[in-house]
């Protein structure tokens, strides 16, 4: 069973190959948000301490999420897991890395979805999308045929995502670059990591993620 991280900033796509990697390769996507939806409405003890901790106002700790995991990992997953939103610092890395050793698992590959920062800016802030349909255009490299409406259910409700703005993407940045990036290189001395340009066209992205694992021998 293969375990892998996607690692690159906010924007780079690793939402996107984690959904095709569940449709194509039967994977799990372990979302640490989703899993904390949905212990604070379940009636187990580790569930009552994020409702405990959340009805507080505080961050859960990552004990708490580590604790979570383990429990998902423990109950199979098909062909392996994706790691979304987890680990972003080093502390979380190593965390993640005793409980893989602990149950009997190790981490497949860490994927890094590499690229240029400018190139990124452009493409999430000219981005917008069809609430109707959710078809995805951009300003630039995508635009709708007849301005304001969508060329695929003719709607016209087309809306960009509030933290889309050139300020809000540089503060998401900053923030990874500052914490989750150190990962690069903490994988890479592990012999687990693996680049590919994430600034490709989707199928491209992919293919380049297949031929990663691949070279990690992950089937």
């Amino acid at each position: 069973m293969a375990n892998i991280i996607l690692l690159g900033p906010p924007g780079a796509g690793k939402g996107t190959q984690a959904r095709l990697l569940v449709e194509r390769r039967g994977m799990v996507q372990l979302s640490t948000g989703d899993m904390l939806r949905e212990a604070k409405t379940a009636d187990s003890p580790m569930g009552r301490r994020v409702a405990e901790v959340m009805a507080r106002g505080q961050l859960v700790s990552d004990e708490i999420v580590i604790g979570l995991i383990e429990e998902r990992l423990k109950s199979g997953g098909g062909a392996g897991f994706i790691f979304d939103g987890f680990p972003r610092t080093l502390a979380q890395a190593d965390a993640l890395g005793r409980l893989l050793e602990r149950i009997g698992q190790r981490l497949s590959a860490a994927i890094e979805m590499r690229v240029d920062d400018d190139a990124l800016l452009a493409r999430i802030v000219g981005r917008f999308n069809c609430a109707a349909c959710g078809e995805v255009y951009h300003d630039q490299t995508h635009p709708t045929a007849a301005p304001g409406v969508c060329d695929s259910c003719g709607s016209s409700d087309l809306r960009r995502r509030a933290d889309d703005t050139e300020e809000s993407l540089k503060l998401r940045m900053l923030e990874y670059y500052k914490k989750t990036s150190p990962l690069i290189g903490y994988y890479y001395a592990l012999g687990d990591h693996y680049v590919v340009d994430g600034l490709g066209e989707i199928e491209a992205v992919a293919s380049a993620i297949t031929a990663a694992l691949n070279s990690a021998n992950v089937s």
